[in-house]
C-alpha cells in the first residue's frame, strides 16, 4: 500500500503536504511545533488535522506490519498463492485482513478440527464437490469408518462440521452478510428487569443498525452492562442463508442437502454470532470515537475560556455541615487568606458569615467572587448576592464548575503546593484560580475529571486519555506559558518538555532565580537542542531584554524579525510600548511575497511574525467573549415559560446542550431547539463557554428540569 497516496486521498491534501508531515513526524517533531512553526512545509495545516493525520498514519503502518506477519505465517504453512497475496496487499481495513487470514489462523480445538483429526477431510471434500454422479453422503462415509469413527452418521456429521467451518472461513460470504446486516439489520433492546429506571425508554426498542445514534449505542451498552437491558442484532436469516447458498450450493446432487445443512449450521453457529459481535463492536467503536471527539472539543473550549485577569478573587467552596470554605487569591493566584463560614443550614450563621466575608473584601480589596457549583451552591450563591448588594462596591460573581476540584485537592500535587491547607481549603483556592485563568488551573487535573462529556467512564480509557492529552497540549501551546511563573504541570504540557525537564525548570528557577531570556533555558538539565527547538517558541519571558522572548516568534526567526523591525524603523522599545502602527502598512506596501523572500522566510512565517510584533505577549483567549459575571441570583421557581434569559453553554452533547441560566440547575436545549435549519450535531452551532440567548420552554420544579429553546417565540 502506498501510505502517502492513501493519506493524500483520505484527507484531500497534496502529496507534498503529506510527505512533509510524515517526515516531520518521523524526525521527532511535536504536533504543536509542526502546526505553528512549519507552516511552509505543511501548507498551514492546523493541529487538529495534523493529529488526525498522525493517528491515521500510525493505523496504516500498523496494518502494513500486520500484512507482513500474515504473509509470513501463510508462507510458513506453504499455503500462499498469488491470489491470496494480492487480496492481502489490497485489503484496506483490519477487518478485511482478519477475514482473509481466518482459514490460516491456528485454531483452538473445534468440532471441525476434531473431525479432521479423525480423517474426515476427504469425506467433507467429496460431499462439498456436489458431483451430480456422486454417491449419497452415507454411502461415501462407508470408506471413512475407522477405530475413531464407528458409524456412518458420525462420519457424515463430522464432514458437515468441516464444511461448516470452511464456509465460515470464506471471506466473500462473511463480507456480503456483514454488508447486508449493516444496511438491513436492527438493534433490538428488551428489558432484563421489571424496573428499568433511567432505561425505561428502551423497554421494547428497535432501531436500524445503519442509523442508530452514537449516544443511544452507549446508553444501551451501559444498560446491558448494568443488567437492566438485553441487546441483540436482528437480521433476516433467510437473506443470510440465501447469500451462502448462492456461493456454496453448486449442483442438484445427492450430496447437496448435506451441504445445505452445513450452511445452516455454519450461519447459525459460526457466522452470524461472529458478525453480530463485529457489528456491535463496530457500533461501539464508532460511538466511542464520536463521544471522544465531542468530549475533546468540549474540553478544548473549556480550557480556552477567557481568563478574568488582574482581579483579586475570593473563592467559595460551598458545603452544608462542614461549612463553606473561603480562599482569597491575589491577581497572580497567590493565596492571601483562607477561612470557613457557615451561612447555610444546618448552622445558618448568616450574620457571622457576612462579617467575615466583608472583612476579607475590605482587607484585600476583593473584586470578584468565584462560587463552586457543588453541594449547597445555590444557597451560597444567594448568600453571596446579598453580601454584594450590601457592600455595593461593584463586586461581581460567577458560579464556576467544580468538576475535578476534589480530585485535585486530594492529589499529591495539591499537597505539595499547599502543605499547610486541608483538602477543602485547597479546593476553594482552585475554584478562585479557575475563574482567573482556567487553563493554568485545569491543566493540573486529569482531563477526564473535568466533566464536559458523556459516558467517559465507559470509553476506552487509553484512547480517551490520548485524545484529551492532545487537546490540553494544543491549548497550552496555543496560549503560551510564562517561563517564570508556570507550574511544573503546565510546563509539562509544552511541546518538547518532559515531566523530568519541567521539574528541572522549576528547580532551576528556585535555585538561580527568574529566567532573563529564552536562551537561558538551555542551561536546564536534560533540556537538549531538540527539546529547545520544540519548546522555545511556546515559552514567554516578559523580563527579557529581547522583546521577542515575550512573543510566539521562534528564536530561529529572530534574525528575520530583527531585519523587519529595522526596515520599518522600529526599536524593541517601540514594540514594548505598542508603537507599531506602521508595521502592517509597511508589510502590505512591500508585498508579503517579496518581503518574505527578502527576509529569507516563508509568507506564513512573515504573517505570524508581524502579528506577534503588533501584539507582543498577546493571549488568544482575550479575543473571545468574556465570561458572564452576575450580581444577583434567581431560583428555578422564578422561571416562567417564554422568559428570555442569557446563559452560558456548559456542555455540548449528541442530543443538545446544557446551559447555565443562573438558577443553579442547568437547562437543556434539545438539538431540535437550537436552530430552524437542519444541523447534524449541536457542536455545529454551539461550543462550551458560548454566551447565548435562550427562552424557557418548560419548567419542572420537582424533577429540577428546565427545557430551553434558542428559537425566539413568535408573538
Amino acid at each position: 500500500m502506498d501510505i502517502t497516496l492513501k493519506l493524500t486521498q483520505e484527507f484531500s491534501l497534496k502529496p507534498w503536504q503529506v510527505e512533509n508531515v510524515i517526515k516531520l513526524i518521523d524526525d521527532g517533531n511535536t504536533i504543536p511545533f509542526i502546526a505553528r512553526y512549519r507552516k511552509e512545509a505543511t501548507g498551514s495545516l492546523d493541529d487538529q488535522l495534523l493529529r488526525s493525520l498522525s493517528d491515521r498514519l500510525t493505523y496504516l503502518r500498523n496494518m502494513e506490519e500486520q500484512k507482513e506477519k500474515i504473509i509470513s505465517s501463510i508462507e510458513s504453512q506453504e499455503l500462499m498463492t498469488d491470489e491470496i497475496r494480492a487480496s492481502i496487499e489490497n485489503a484496506s481495513t483490519l477487518t478485511e485482513l482478519e477475514d482473509i487470514y481466518r482459514p490460516f489462523r491456528p485454531k483452538r480445538k473445534t468440532r471441525a478440527s476434531v473431525a479432521k483429526a479423525k480423517g474426515l477431510q476427504g469425506l467433507a471434500n467429496a460431499i462439498y464437490e456436489q458431483n451430480v454422479n456422486s454417491k449419497t453422503p452415507p454411502e461415501l462415509a462407508l470408506d471413512y469408518l475407522n477405530d475413531e469413527v464407528k458409524t456412518v452418521e458420525e462420519a457424515v456429521n463430522g464432514a458437515k462440521d468441516i464444511i461448516a467451518e470452511m464456509i465460515s472461513d470464506d471471506p466473500s460470504g462473511r463480507k456480503m452478510i456483514r454488508y447486508s446486516c449493516k444496511n438491513n439489520g436492527e438493534i433490538v433492546v428488551t428489558a432484563a428487569k421489571e424496573d428499568l429506571g433511567v432505561y425505561e425508554m428502551y423497554r421494547e426498542y428497535r432501531e436500524p443498525v445503519r442509523s442508530i445514534a452514537p449516544h443511544r449505542v452507549l446508553a444501551v451498552n451501559r444498560g446491558e452492562k448494568e443488567g437492566y437491558l438485553k441487546v441483540s442484532v436482528d437480521f433476516d436469516k433467510i437473506t443470510g442463508l440465501t447469500i451462502l447458498s448462492n456461493l456454496h450450493v453448486k449442483n442438484n446432487s445427492p450430496t447437496t442437502d448435506a451441504v445445505i445443512e452445513a450452511i445452516e449450521d455454519s450461519y447459525s453457529r459460526l457466522i452470524f454470532p461472529s458478525i453480530e459481535r463485529e457489528i456491535r463492536n463496530t457500533l461501539t467503536d464508532s460511538a466511542n470515537e464520536s463521544a471522544i471527539k465531542v468530549f475533546a472539543e468540549n474540553t478544548r473550549q473549556l480550557l480556552m475560556q477567557p481568563p478574568v485577569k488582574n482581579k483579586i478573587t475570593l473563592g467559595l467552596d460551598p458545603g452544608y455541615r462542614t461549612g463553606c470554605k473561603v480562599a482569597v487569591v491575589d491577581r497572580t493566584g497567590k493565596v492571601l487568606d483562607t477561612g470557613v463560614i457557615y451561612p447555610v443550614p444546618p448552622h445558618s450563621k448568616v450574620d457571622e458569615a457576612k462579617k467575615i466575608i466583608k472583612d476579607l473584601v475590605k482587607k484585600h480589596n476583593v473584586e470578584m467572587f468565584a462560587i463552586g457549583n457543588g453541594t449547597a451552591s445555590h444557597e451560597t450563591e444567594v448568600f453571596a448576592a446579598e453580601v454584594i448588594k450590601e457592600l455595593d462596591c461593584g463586586i461581581t460573581y460567577m458560579v464556576v464548575s467544580e468538576a475535578g476540584a476534589s480530585v485535585y485537592s486530594a492529589s499529591k500535587l495539591a499537597a505539595e503546593e499547599f502543605p499547610e491547607f486541608d483538602v477543602s481549603l485547597r479546593s476553594a483556592v482552585s475554584i478562585a484560580r479557575r475563574l482567573q485563568d482556567p487553563l493554568s488551573e485545569l491543566v493540573k487535573i486529569d482531563p477526564k475529571a473535568i466533566g464536559v462529556g458523556q459516558y467517559q467512564h465507559d470509553m476506552p480509557q487509553n484512547q480517551l486519555s490520548q485524545a484529551l492529552d492532545g487537546v490540553v497540549e494544543d491549548c497550552v501551546n496555543s496560549v503560551g506559558v510564562d517561563l517564570n511563573t508556570a507550574s511544573a504541570q503546565l510546563l509539562n504540557r509544552v511541546a518538547g518538555i518532559s515531566s523530568a525537564v519541567a521539574n528541572n525548570i522549576v528547580a532551576f528557577r528556585q535555585e538561580i532565580g527568574a529566567f532573563t531570556s529564552r536562551e537561558q533555558i538551555k542551561k536546564v538539565s536534560k533540556l537538549g537542542p531538540k527539546a529547545f527547538e520544540q519548546c522555545a517558541g511556546f515559552l514567554r519571558v516578559s523580563e527579557s531584554k529581547n522583546v521577542l522572548d515575550n512573543t510566539a516568534v521562534h528564536p530561529e526567526s529572530y534574525d528575520a524579525a530583527g531585519k523587519l523591525l529595522r526596515l520599518c524603523g522600529l526599536s524593541d522599545d517601540d514594540v514594548r510600548n505598542g508603537r507599531v502602527d506602521g508595521i502592517q502598512t509597511y508589510v502590505e506596501s512591500a508585498g508579503t511575497s517579496a518581503l518574505a523572500a527578502q527576509l529569507g522566510i516563508g509568507e506564513p512565517t512573515l504573517i505570524d511574525i508581524t502579528r506577534e510584533i503588533m501584539k507582543p505577549g498577546r493571549d488568544p483567549r482575550d479575543e473571545l467573549p468574556a465570561p458572564m459575571l452576575r450580581t444577583d441570583v434567581m431560583g428555578i421557581e422564578d422561571l416562567k415559560v417564554g422568559m428570555e434569559l442569557k446563559g452560558t453553554v456548559r456542555n455540548v452533547i449528541d442530543f443538545g446542550a446544557f446551559v447555565d441560566v443562573g438558577v443553579h440547575q442547568d437547562g437543556l436545549v434539545h438539538i431540535s431547539q437550537i436552530s430552524d435549519k437542519f444541523i447534524r450535531h449541536p457542536s455545529d452551532v454551539l461550543k462550551v463557554g458560548d454566551i447565548i440567548t435562550v427562552y424557557v420552554l418548560s419548567v419542572d420544579i420537582q424533577k429540577k428540569r428546565i427545557g430551553l429553546t434558542m428559537k425566539k417565540p413568535k408573538d
